[in-house]
């Protein structure tokens, strides 16, 4: 059964679940992707308000080993009700297993239960999708747009996705 644990830019925990996200990041980004390292980091894991989601398959495994995928959520201060959902990385290992669901899930209902705003209460979630991974984000409602630009060197286009309180 997969679990999934968030991780939050406080506290002593986050170190070593920042090393274990960071672990399958540079494994599919940089080892997979050729993304360069100093692309991969930036100073946004560490800033108030991001959310790491990392889903393992063994929730007594603190090692890191069980790690199958993660995911970051990005508040933005200067748009209250939008986020952005970046780094969504799946070990190879991993895919094709519900776990890019299961992240993307998790970082929705954090979006939505931390972040929406306005009467009904809704949040724009964005991101910035590699173009093989579009038919994956259509299949989960975001609407993708139709410019495309290089981001590390990889095709993207952005799309977004609007969650509504029931």
């Amino acid at each position: 059964m997969l679990r999934v644990d968030v991780a939050r830019s406080t506290g002593t925990a986050y170190a070593a679940g920042l090393a274990r996200v960071h672990a399958i990041r540079f494994e599919v980004f940089v080892g997979e992707q050729g993304v360069r390292e100093d692309e991969e980091l930036d100073d946004l894991d560490a800033r108030p308000g991001t959310a790491h989601v990392l889903v393992t398959d063994d929730p007594e495994d603190v090692t890191g080993a069980a790690d199958l995928g993660t995911a970051r959520l990005l508040a933005d201060p200067a748009h209250p009700g939008v986020v952005h959902a970046t780094r969504v990385a799946v070990r190879g290992s991993a895919r094709r297993r519900g776990v890019g669901r299961v992240l993307m899930a998790a970082l929705e209902e954090i979006a939505l239960a931390e972040h929406a705003a306005g009467e009904p209460a809704s949040v724009r979630v964005e991101l910035s999708a590699q173009e093989t991974a579009m038919p994956f984000y259509r299949s989960l409602g975001y609407e993708i747009g139709v410019d495309r630009y290089l981001d590390a060197r990889i095709w993207h286009r952005d799309a977004v996705k609007v969650l509504t309180t029931s």
